[in-house]
This record gives C-alpha cells, sequence and structure tokens, in this order.
C-alpha cells in the first residue's frame, strides 16, 4: 500500500437527518456539550458570503504536502454533491492551494456544501463574494505546486482538530468545529438539551432576570479575595 500516496474512494457516512438538524445549531452550543475542544483554531475563518449561516455536512478529508495541491484535485474530482472538503497542509501559509477555477468547479460542478482549509486560497476578490462557504487562514497571489505526495479520505488534523472521512463538519460565523460521526446522535440530543437552556439564560440576560449567583460561589470555591480598597503600590 502507497502510504502518502493513497486515495479511498468511499467512507462510513453520517446519518444525513442528524447532520440536517444540527444546521439549526449555533456551532458554539454544540462545541460546549463537547467539553469544548473540538473547535479549529480560529486562524482558520469564513472569507466568502454565504446566505445561509450554518454550514453542515459530512468531512471529505484532503491530505496535501505543504503548498502542494494534486491531492485536492484529485478530491475535487472524486467528491459528491452535499460533501465539505476538509484540507490540511501542515499548517503552511505561503502558497494558496485554491483559486477562483478549481472553487468554481467545487460549487457548480461537484455541488459540494462548503470547503474548510488550513492554508490560503486566491482570487478573494471575487471568492469573497460567492454565496458558498469558504473558510481558509487568508490569502496570497503565490500558487501551489502539483507534485504531491498526498491522501484522499484519511484521517487528518485541521486547525489543530482530528477529522476522520465522514466527520460531521458545522460551521457558522464563529468557525468551524469536528462532530466524530459515531457520537453524532448523543451530542445531537445534548446539543438541543443545551441551546434551550442557551436561549432562556439569553432571554433572563436581556429582561433582567438572571441569576449571577454562581460567581459569587466560584469565586469563593477558587479562593478569590474581594478587598473593599484601592490598589496602591
Amino acid at each position: 500500500m502507497s502510504v502518502g500516496k493513497r486515495i479511498y474512494l468511499k467512507r462510513e457516512m453520517p446519518d444525513q437527518e442528524i447532520v440536517n438538524q444540527f444546521k439549526t445549531i449555533p456551532a458554539s452550543n454544540t462545541a460546549d456539550v463537547m467539553g469544548r475542544s473540538c473547535a479549529m483554531n480560529p486562524r482558520i475563518r469564513l472569507v466568502s458570503s454565504p446566505k445561509e449561516q450554518m454550514l453542515a455536512g459530512p468531512a471529505y478529508t484532503v491530505k496535501c504536502r505543504a503548498g502542494d495541491n494534486l491531492a485536492l484535485h484529485a478530491a475535487l474530482s472524486m467528491c459528491s454533491e452535499g460533501d465539505v472538503l476538509v484540507v490540511s497542509n501542515e499548517e503552511d501559509n505561503t502558497r494558496a492551494l485554491i483559486g477562483e477555477v478549481m472553487m468554481a468547479f467545487l460549487r457548480y460542478t461537484k455541488k459540494a456544501a462548503g470547503i474548510i482549509l488550513d492554508g490560503p486560497i486566491r482570487d478573494i476578490d471575487e471568492i469573497g463574494k460567492w454565496d458558498f462557504p469558504v473558510y481558509c487562514t487568508g490569502t496570497t497571489p503565490g500558487g501551489p505546486y502539483k507534485e504531491g505526495p498526498g491522501e484522499v479520505n484519511v484521517p487528518i488534523a485541521c486547525g489543530g482538530v482530528s477529522v476522520y472521512p465522514g466527520d460531521i463538519i458545522l460551521a457558522d460565523p464563529d468557525g468551524v468545529i469536528v462532530i466524530p460521526r459515531k457520537d453524532a446522535a448523543a451530542i445531537l440530543k445534548d446539543a438541543k438539551e443545551f441551546q434551550a437552556k442557551d436561549t432562556a439564560k439569553l432571554q433572563a440576560s436581556k429582561n433582567g432576570t438572571a441569576d449571577r449567583a454562581w460567581v459569587d460561589k466560584a469565586l469563593t470555591d477558587k479562593g478569590f479575595e474581594i478587598i473593599d480598597d484601592v490598589y496602591r503600590p
């Protein structure tokens, strides 16, 4: 087996109804019920202008060599409608992995749900206006090489988070989180309950009925000292 030059054509896929239901829950609410350890580094941010706030779909993973997009070209040819391409790039920021031509093929021909790149893109003057979710680390006019190696539909790390093929990618203007496929049903249940409680807290914050007693208790429990005086050197 050619480790480093592998392209897997199949993935274990999540339940599409579960994917659809995650679109109704802010990524922050879902992240909070996952121990707050599932969010990609904020260097990966939204750079386009999608009309829908929420992106949700199965991960189609791409492992690129730094600054090289041959494996990404392979993924563009093989991905399916509704997929979210998730691209690792060894955290390189010197070369754009994709531009307007490739992105147009992904959006219009392949009808992907979106793309997440741990690296830059180019042609932001056009892509930035698109109703298509594009998350990346920034932009550069410098283009990529096309030599490989690279892999498709293997486990990767993107934005400091592990991503397996078929995991659920959930993103909104705050950023991107990764929901493990096997745990998705349980996480969805917890996220719905958390969302309901969070909505109630928000309303209380607006109408003046918020209960902040927990803050005083936490400060006491953690050994904070409250001093009724000014600080003097």
